[in-house]
């Protein structure tokens, strides 16, 4: 099978190296890719925001499969332009995508089909002075979310109201973000414990992978800015069997049908973030994509062939599929840089990725270059390193023992990855 991977990251890598497990005999390509993924496919210089070129390579090289890893792409129809010329796809249609690449949509969307989430108003940047007054009804802690896509730094928590107003006068009166922030969705403060759920779904049959869940904020004791995710874990303990079966009937079902509804069927993979309330879990917010970090330690967890698993997920046959999971627990630590997720420099000599992979360890690379001297750095989010065990304290274990081996200037990583799991599973 030949298979396009669209994207550059860490996610994209685990996607990569998922496939090259696979019994399926495969000939990977990834789009850009990065220093990483060329060790288990081809990378190409493609220029994934053009359709035409996307479809151009596809052709060129006999293509079966696309798997487009982020958002972006997806939210600009490169799935729809794919399909129009017969293409098997893994993502949604731009329409599906909205879940995602509009906040304000999705609460909307929400709303109609009374899938539970935080209560809501959106504003649009003329009507700051009603958002500002809004905030001053509501009072804090708040939300404040930029409806567009923002690369992860969309969504900000409002401990006092000056927070607030800050966040508003930023996003709408400032135009911070650009248009992600010309409409913005503020929205009640949900209190409880996070997690990630993932469907696969063909518009009409669904599956479940791994709960996962992962750390946010770049300091210990979940302290500082957020960013892209510094480590994650699956499955997260919080999400128990009643806990999953209520979030599927209440929250899942409830998402592609309304879907189908509207006359937009979700077919690609669903990324559920929830909370975990008192009242039960809510919507934090769809991805219309797999998560990073929760990839690195979700699909290392299919113990079945993930190469016709996706077949079967594009191609509308996902009844057909065989799915397993290995048993135990799989966790991955970030190694990102100093400045991140600010500023921060690039080209730091990374030592230690010489000594290889292994069935329950994997590097799995992000922001890296390879050059004729070694392995530099090139971005924010370095690697993350990902393993397998028994048990999460075991695979946290390994994680961080093949992590101790690595080092670059600079580099900074979270010491205290899965700890609401480990105090979950040790009572």
């Amino acid at each position: 099978m030949r298979i396009l991977i669209i994207g550059s990251g860490g996610r994209e890598h685990a996607i990569a190296s998922a496939f090259h497990r696979s019994a399926t005999p495969t000939t990977l390509f990834i789009a850009p890719g990065n220093g990483g993924t060329h060790q288990v496919g081809t990378n190409s210089d493609l220029a994934i925001s053009n359709g035409d070129d996307v479809r151009s390579f596809v052709e060129k090289e006999s293509i079966d499969l696309v798997v487009i890893g982020p958002e972006q792409p997806l939210v600009d129809g490169l799935a729809d332009a794919l399909r129009a010329h017969g293409t098997l796809v893994v993502g949604p249609s731009a329409a599906a995508a909205r879940l995602e690449g509009s906040k304000a949509f999705s609460k909307d969307f929400m709303t109609r089909h009374g899938i539970p989430t935080a209560a809501y108003r959106s504003f649009e940047r003329h009507e700051l002075d009603d958002a500002l007054a809004f905030v001053q009804s509501e009072g804090a802690p708040i939300v404040v979310k930029a409806s567009g896509l923002a690369a992860g730094k969309g969504a900000i928590v409002c401990e006092t109201l000056a927070d607030a107003e800050h966040a508003l006068e930023d996003l709408l009166g400032g135009g911070l973000l650009g248009d992600a922030s010309s409409t913005v969705v503020v929205e009640s403060f949900m209190h409880g414990e996070e997690a990630s759920l993932f469907v696969l779904t063909d518009g009409t049959d669904f599956v479940l992978l791994p709960t996962a869940q992962d750390h946010k904020r770049i300091g210990e004791g979940d302290t500082g800015p957020n960013t892209g995710g510094m480590g994650a874990y699956a499955p997260a303990p919080v999400m128990t069997r009643e806990r999953i079966d209520e979030a599927v009937a209440s929250i899942v079902q409830p998402t592609l049908e309304g879907m189908r509804a509207e006359g937009h069927p979700y077919q690609g993979i669903l990324y559920v973030g929830l909370m975990i309330t008192a009242d039960g879990p809510k919507v934090v917010e769809y991805n219309c994509r797999l998560g990073d970090p929760e990839t690195q330690v979700v699909l290392p967890m299919l113990d079945c062939d993930v190469a016709q698993l996706f077949y079967h997920l594009a191609n509308g046959t996902l009844a057909d599929a065989e799915v397993s999971f290995h048993e135990g627990a799989s966790a991955c630590v970030v190694m990102a840089s100093t400045g991140y997720p600010g500023a921060y420099e690039r080209g730091k000599t990374i030592q230690g990725l010489e000594a290889g992979d292994s069935d329950e360890c994997t590097v799995f690379h992000a922001g890296t270059r390879k050059t004729a001297s070694g392995w530099e750095t090139s971005g924010g989010r370095v690697l993350a390193v990902s393993a397998r065990g028994d048990s999460l304290a075991e695979a946290l274990d390994r994680a961080y023992s093949r992590l101790n081996g690595i080092s670059f200037d600079g580099a900074i990583f979270r010491r205290d990855i899965g700890h609401r799991g480990l105090e979950r599973t040790s009572k």
